[in-house]
């Protein structure tokens, strides 16, 4: 038996040994707590002899589907889930995507601290879930947006206020297509994207003609140069970062290259804050 498949029956092993069988329906004297092998394999739809050998480390590597399973039969939380494939054939499951409505409190908290440089949480599908206010200044109000209108692509292509900032538009509309196009085959979430992808093409004859270059860029780090009508033309470095526990989210940080448009930034933050009842954001 290798280090690997001894592993993997050790994670099986210990939590089905976490599971009651009176949750689950069933009963009789047992001598060890949890579950037995035999209601696992019931559970996840699989063979009795299949789910032993694979807590004995026998039988070879399994399916992602088999892997998917048992994580429902045990009941795994994701991070379970993706250690269990980890274990079994060293690499993570595909990711499931998920709609997302916000973000946690201890997420908004921390980027609402970055009060010169503009910070955003996107989605796979380029939905804007959170900001700071100081995004709030640089890109656009999105309080004042209604939900369905914070995406990216949305305002890049059918919002000409959001299109007269850019100072090469053309450029930007080309890189944000394609890494919108990866980003989005990377969560899973081809045929989530499939309505937005329509209404764009009818709405933006210049998205549909990117769209169909079938373009894939990387959006990690890079340059965004903005002619703001109150800081006139600017320039910011940005960095994305995945969201732990989250691979489908995106935090996008934007600093800006002159220290002076930061502290042009965060006046301009200071007396937005001011100007909101008890100081803090809606």
């Amino acid at each position: 038996m290798t280090i690997k498949a001894n592993a993997l029956g050790l994670f099986l092993r210990d939590r089905r040994s976490r599971l009651d069988p009176a949750v689950f329906g069933f009963s009789g004297r047992r001598r060890t707590p949890g579950l037995r092998r035999e209601e696992v394999a019931q559970r996840s739809n699989i063979s009795a002899t299949w789910y032993t050998w694979l807590e004995q480390g026998r039988g070879g590597a399994p399916s992602a589907d088999v892997l998917n399973r048992i994580a429902r039969g045990l009941m795994l939380t994701e991070p379970e889930r993706e250690h269990l494939f980890m274990l079994a054939l060293g690499r993570p499951p595909e990711i499931r995507y998920k709609s997302v409505e916000g973000v946690s409190p201890r997420l908004q908290r921390l980027i609402d601290t970055l009060d010169a440089s503009p910070a955003l949480v996107r989605t796979a599908a380029w939905d804007i879930v959170a900001w700071n206010p100081a995004a709030a200044i640089v890109m656009t109000d999105y309080d004042r947006l209604a939900p369905g209108d914070r995406n990216i692509l949305r305002l890049l292509f059918c919002n000409p206020a959001i299109r007269d900032i850019q100072h090469d538009w053309d450029a930007m509309a080309r890189f944000v297509v394609g890494a919108f196009r990866a980003d989005v085959a990377r969560a899973g979430a081809t045929s989530e994207i499939t309505a937005l992808v329509d209404e764009l093409c009818n709405a933006s004859p210049e998205f549909e003609a990117l769209w169909r270059e079938n373009e894939v860029v990387a959006h990690g780090e890079g340059t965004k140069r903005l002619r703001h009508p109150v800081l006139g033309d600017i320039e910011l470095e940005y960095s994305g970062f995945a969201v732990d526990g989250r691979p489908d989210l995106n935090l996008v940080v934007y600093n800006p290259v002159d220290p002076s448009v930061a502290e042009r930034i965060r006046a301009l933050v200071g007396k937005h804050m001011e100007s909101l009842p008890n100081h803090s954001r809606a």
